[in-house]
C-alpha cells in the first residue's frame, strides 16, 4: 500500500544532505564569499555565474532567472521527478531508511521515473555479465582488437547483448520489471508478436548522466547478418534525451572542472582510448551532432565564465570531419573558453591512433591542436584559387566575417594578420574588410538580445495588474534602505547567531521600505533554531516580495570569515535598534519644544527622553 513519507524523515534526509554535493554533480561551483558558492545557472543560459548555493542553509538561488529552492526542489526541476521521488533518491544516497504513514510504501504513480533508472541499472549489470559468456567471444574479440582488455571494459561498464530475442526481457522480468516499464525505458521494442530485446548480438556501452546514473545504451553491430545500423542507441525516453547527454562526462567531469579543459571526440571507443591514454577529460555525443544543449551542459561542468578554459574538438580530416568542425564553429561562439581543433596528421581517430602509435601519440595529438578560428579560416578559403586576384578577393569576403565574430578584441587584430598571411594580401587591404564585416554583424545580428520589459502586463495579457516582483537590484540607493537591506540579509543568513533578545527587538521594529518590512514580519515569527528555517521563511513571504527575500538569502555575505559574519549580523541588528531609539529621541525632542517646559506634559516628555537616552546607551555600550 502506498503511503506518505513521514515528515520527520523528510526533514532528516534534507538535514543530512549537503546541497553543494547535489548541485556540484551538475554545476562547477566556486567560492563566492563566506558560506557561499557560485556557478553557471542550470536553469537558463548565461555568460557569467549568477547561481549561488548556500550549503549551511541548504539553499540555492539564481540572481538571473530567480530560480531557488532546496535539494528536493533542485532534483525535481532538473530530473522532472515528484517530491516523493526526490526524497527517496536522497535517502538512498545517504543510506537512510524511510518510513511511510500507516505502514505504506512508495506510491507507484510517484516512482515511475525511479523504475526507469532501476531498469537501466539492471540492464547494465545484465549486459556486463553477459560479456564473459561463451557467446560473447565476438564482442571480446572486437574490444581486444581495439586495445581494450577486461579491465578497460569493466571500467567503462561495457557489456554484450546476446543474439536471442528475449534474453534481457526474461532476465529483467524475473527481477519484477514489467514489459511496460522495459518499453518505457527503451530496452525492448514492440513487434507484431509482442515485445523483443532492442539490443541483440552487439557490444553495449552504458550511457550515464552526469551524476553517474545509467539512462540508456549505445550498441555496436558485430555480425554480418545483422541488418540494423552500425550503431544503435536507446530511443528518446522520459530520462534519456540524446541532445543533452555526453558519453563519458560522468567519468570526466571532475578533471574537466579541475583542468578547465574538455576534449570532444566522435565515438565511444575514442573516449575509452583517450581516458586509458591519460586524457581523462574526453567525452563524446551519443548518436547526434554536437549542439547548443551539449554546450550548456559542458559550460556548467567547466564553470565556463572566462577565456582561460579550452575546448578541443577532434575530427576526421575528411569532408565529413570538416563539416563537423564548421558546425562546431557555429556553436563555438557560445563558449567563453578558447576552442581548438586537433587532427592527427595521418587521419587516425584517437582509438586507431592509440593502437598504431601508443598512448603517447594520443596525448601528443592534443599538443598539436590548432585554434578553431584558424581551422575554420583555412576551410573557408580552401575552395578559392589564391593565385588569382579574383580568388583572393572572394576568399577575403568569405573569411572576413569569421575574424569579425571573434569575441575577444585583443585577439581580433592577430587573426586579421593571420588571414592576411593566408591570403598573401597586405594587412591594409584585409583590416577594412574585417571592420566592415564587424559593423555589418552589429547592425543585423540575429543573436542580439531583445530589449527587456521594464514594466507593464506580463505575457501580453491585457488587464494583468499583478505588480512586478521586487528584486535586490531594484531597491533604491538610500542609506536607510541599505541598513535595512543588510540587516534583513544578516538576520536571514545568520539569525541563529544573533542573541534572542536582540533579534526579537530588531525584528519588532517596522522597516521603512515596504518590501523589507514584509520580509521582517515573516522573520519575526520564525524559529532560527529549527533546521531549514530560512528557506521556509522565504517561501512564506507574500508576493511580490518573495523574490527579494530569496535574493537576500543567497546574496554572498560581506565578511572575511564565519566569525566576522556572526559579528556583523549582531552589529547590524543592534544598528536597527539604535536607529529606532534615535527616531524616538527626535520625536520626543520635537514634542518637548512644542509644550511649556514646566507643564505636566513637558515634565513627562523630559522623563521619557531621559529614559530613551539611558536605554539607548545601554544597547550602545554592548557594541
Amino acid at each position: 500500500m502506498a503511503g506518505l513519507i513521514r515528515q520527520a524523515d523528510v526533514e532528516e534526509v534534507k538535514a543530512r544532505t549537503n546541497i553543494a554535493d547535489i548541485v556540484g554533480e551538475r554545476v562547477a561551483l566556486k567560492p563566492a564569499g563566506v558560506g557561499s558558492l557560485k556557478g553557471l545557472c542550470p536553469f537558463h543560459d548565461e555568460r557569467s555565474p549568477s547561481f549561488h548555493v548556500r550549503p549551511q542553509l541548504g539553499y540555492y538561488h539564481c540572481f538571473g532567472c530567480g530560480e531557488s529552492g532546496d535539494a528536493y526542489t533542485f532534483l525535481r526541476k532538473m530530473d522532472h521527478m515528484s517530491f516523493a521521488e526526490a526524497v527517496e533518491r536522497l535517502a538512498a544516497r545517504i543510506g537512510f531508511t524511510l518510513h511511510y504513514e500507516e505502514g505504506g510504501g512508495p506510491s507507484p504513480a510517484s516512482s515511475g521515473r525511479s523504475r526507469l533508472y532501476e531498469a537501466n541499472a539492471a540492464a547494465a549489470a545484465y549486459f556486463q555479465g553477459q560479456l564473459t559468456s561463451p557467446e560473447a567471444e565476438a564482442g571480446r574479440r572486437f574490444l581486444g582488437e581495439r586495445g581494450f582488455d577486461a579491465a578497460a571494459a569493466a571500467h567503462f561498464g561495457v557489456g554484450y547483448a546476446p543474439r536471442g530475442w528475449e534474453g534481457l526481457t526474461k532476465a529483467l522480468g524475473a527481477q519484477g520489471f514489467t514489459r511496460e516499464e522495459l518499453t518505457s525505458a527503451g530496452l525492448v521494442s514492440q513487434g507484431q508478436r509482442g515485445v523483443y530485446d532492442r539490443f541483440r548480438g552487439r557490444v553495449v556501452w552504458p550511457i550515464r548522466d552526469v551524476t553517474g546514473q545509467t539512462i540508456g545504451f549505445g550498441a555496436r553491430r558485430l555480425y554480418d547478418d545483422d541488418n540494423g545500423p552500425k550503431y544503435l542507441n536507446t530511443p528518446e525516453t522520459p530520462i534519456y534525451r540524446k541532445a543533452q547527454v555526453l558519453y563519458g562526462l560522468d567519468l570526466a567531469k571532475r578533471d574537466v572542472s579541475r583542468e578547465d579543459r574538455v576534449v570532444v571526440v566522435e565515438g565511444y571507443t575514442d573516449v575509452m582510448a583517450c581516458h586509458l591514454a591519460g586524457v581523462t577529460t574526453a567525452i563524446a555525443t551519443c548518436g547526434t551532432a554536437f549542439g547548443t544543449d551539449h554546450i550548456s551542459v559542458l559550460r556548467r561542468v567547466m564553470g565556463d565564465d572566462s577565456a582561460s578554459g579550452e575546448v578541443i574538438f577532434t575530427f576526421d580530416p575528411d569532408a565529413a570531419g570538416q563539416k563537423a568542425a564548421l558546425r562546431a564553429f557555429a556553436e563555438e561562439k557560445r563558449f567563453s573558453a578558447q576552442t581548438y581543433v586537433a587532427v592527427a596528421p595521418d587521419g587516425l581517430d584517437p582509438c586507431d591512433l592509440r593502437l598504431a602509435k601508443g598512448d603517447g601519440a594520443v596525448r601528443a595529438l592534443l599538443s598539436g591542436k590548432q585554434p578553431m578560428f584558424e581551422f575554420v579560416i583555412d576551410q573557408r578559403i580552401a575552395k578559392f584559387d589564391l593565385s588569382s586576384v579574383e580568388g583572393r578577393v572572394g576568399a577575403l569576403r568569405a573569411a572576413a566575417p569569421i575574424v569579425a565574430e571573434i569575441r575577444d578584441p585583443s585577439l581580433r587584430p592577430g587573426y586579421t594578420r593571420v588571414l592576411a598571411r593566408r591570403l598573401g594580401m597586405d594587412l591594409s587591404e584585409v583590416r577594412p574588410a574585417v571592420e566592415r564585416a564587424a559593423r555589418g554583424e552589429g547592425r543585423g545580428s540575429s543573436r542580439s538580445e531583445p530589449p527587456r520589459r521594464v514594466g507593464g502586463a506580463s505575457g501580453g495579457a491585457e488587464g494583468n495588474t499583478a505588480p512586478p516582483a521586487v528584486r535586490l537590484r531594484t531597491l533604491p540607493n538610500h542609506p536607510d534602505v541599505a541598513l535595512e537591506r543588510d540587516a534583513i540579509m544578516a538576520l536571514l543568513q545568520y539569525g541563529h547567531s544573533v542573541p534572542e533578545e536582540l533579534r526579537a527587538r530588531a525584528l519588532g521594529i517596522a522597516m521603512r521600505h515596504p518590501a523589507l518590512d514584509a520580509i521582517r514580519e515573516v522573520l519575526r515569527d520564525a524559529d532560527p533554531a529549527r533546521p531549514g528555517w530560512a528557506p521556509t521563511a522565504v517561501d512564506a513571504v507574500r508576493e511580490p516580495y518573495r523574490a527579494l527575500a530569496a535574493d537576500l538569502l543567497a546574496q554572498p555575505f560581506p565578511a572575511m570569515d564565519e566569525r566576522g559574519a556572526h559579528a556583523s549580523a549582531v552589529s547590524l541588528a543592534r544598528r536597527l535598534v539604535l536607529r529606532e531609539f534615535d527616531r524616538q529621541k527626535a520625536e520626543l525632542l520635537g514634542a518637548v519644544q512644542r509644550v511649556p517646559a514646566d507643564s505636566p506634559e513637558g515634565r513627562t516628555l523630559r522623563v521619557r527622553l531621559r529614559d530613551v537616552d539611558a536605554e539607548r546607551h545601554a544597547w550602545a555600550v554592548e557594541e
